[in-house]
């Protein structure tokens, strides 16, 4: 795979499609699978890693013989590579900065990946625009089947499936949905949700998951705990329950700036749109603080002539490592802030917006 190619295009959970996908940026479920016979990476030594990878990976060449997932060794990658791919929400840090023999399979359209060797053996991922978590699930649960057919899980019958993290035991399931929420953070109702989510025991994180800030007003929440919970029941409640309610939250919160607070909606789009098409210099974090105003005022309505999908783009586009892969050059800090505004301006010079 070249990497060359990812580097042009927004990811999957950019698109920009799906259900309820002006408040759902995407839908994830990811299931954590360890090996039986071997320990957990924070006690294998570097042959042990190695056979694991070399197991998994064979595994995976023999479930997609038709070639449908592309392997890529992150331990020969660059570290720009590396946050590239982090950067797409392919990788977590952890895997990027982690050591010795670690991979990761990739469908064409990444919304299939499977990371070898980040805190447990295998952690596979299927990724959906929208609100698609059924459909994430049947994709997921079909592969992780074809793997299991070929390599023996790591399984208690009390337990379940075992893994290196405690709060995954259990089904080794943990369902993730990207949420866009410009209008509750303006309208300062954000801690309500956050108080929802601790009440339904929910993990709240920003953009690039555990530790990071919610930049560009892009939240994940995610279930907790595994331990003790069925699939089903976790699929119902994300699908049908909690992620309907703060989509509706939301969108209530975006009725009241549009019905109240018109002018002050109009101004923070139009003047986050005119610095974009007018910098010479730009962060990174502004770049999502203002994007995020922009792709809330063009989903209202208050923004014309605009693409969402070009919008979309920028908000992974600009990114340090797409940018200087865009570029083909490394650049420091100060440079990608020049290279950033120039590239913004120059996608958005062809977009009227009123």
């Amino acid at each position: 795979m070249d990497l060359s190619d990812l580097s042009s295009q927004a990811g999957e959970w950019l698109r920009g499609s799906g259900p309820m996908s002006d408040v759902v940026i995407s839908s994830r479920i990811r299931l954590a699978r360890n090996l039986a016979g071997y320990p957990f990476l924070t006690r294998a030594d570097n042959d042990q890693r190695r056979e694991l990878s070399d197991l998994i990976r064979g595994a995976i060449t023999a479930v997609k013989g038709d070639g449908s997932l592309s392997y890529l060794d992150i331990d020969k990658l660059g570290e720009m590579d590396r946050q590239l791919l982090v950067e797409r929400h392919l990788i977590s840090k952890q895997h990027a900065e982690g050591e010795g023999d670690r991979g990761l399979a990739l469908s064409p359209g990444e919304t299939e990946a499977v990371m070898v060797n980040e805190e447990d053996h295998l952690r596979i991922q299927v990724l959906r625009s929208g609100l698609q978590i059924e459909d994430c699930w049947t994709r997921i649960d079909e592969l992780d089947n074809r793997l299991g057919g070929e390599l023996e899980y790591a399984f208690d019958s009390t337990l379940g499936y075992l893994t290196a993290c405690p709060t995954n035991v259990g089904t080794g399931m943990r369902v993730s949905v990207m949420l866009h929420l410009p209008g509750m953070r303006i309208t300062e109702e954000l801690p309500k949700m956050f108080a929802a989510a601790k009440e339904l025991r929910l993990a709240v994180r920003g953009l690039y998951g555990e530790g990071t800030e919610a930049t560009g007003d892009f939240y994940q929440i995610s279930n907790q705990t595994t331990l003790g919970r069925g699939e089903q029941d976790l699929l119902g409640q994300f699908g049908h329950e909690i992620i309907p309610r703060f989509v509706e939250y939301e969108h209530r919160a975006r009725e009241a700036l549009c019905d109240q607070k018109q002018v002050m909606l109009d101004d923070k789009v139009h003047r986050a749109l005119g610095v974009l098409r007018t910098a010479r210099q730009i962060s990174s974090e502004e770049t999502l603080y203002l994007l995020s105003h922009v792709r809330l005022g063009v989903n209202l309505g208050r923004i014309r002539g605009v693409p969402l999908e070009v919008i979309n783009e920028l908000f992974l586009l600009t990114q340090p490592a797409h940018l200087q892969r865009i570029r083909g050059q490394k650049l420091e800090e100060q440079a990608r802030r020049v290279a950033r505004a120039e590239f913004v301006r120059s996608r958005l010079s062809a977009s009227p917006g009123q």
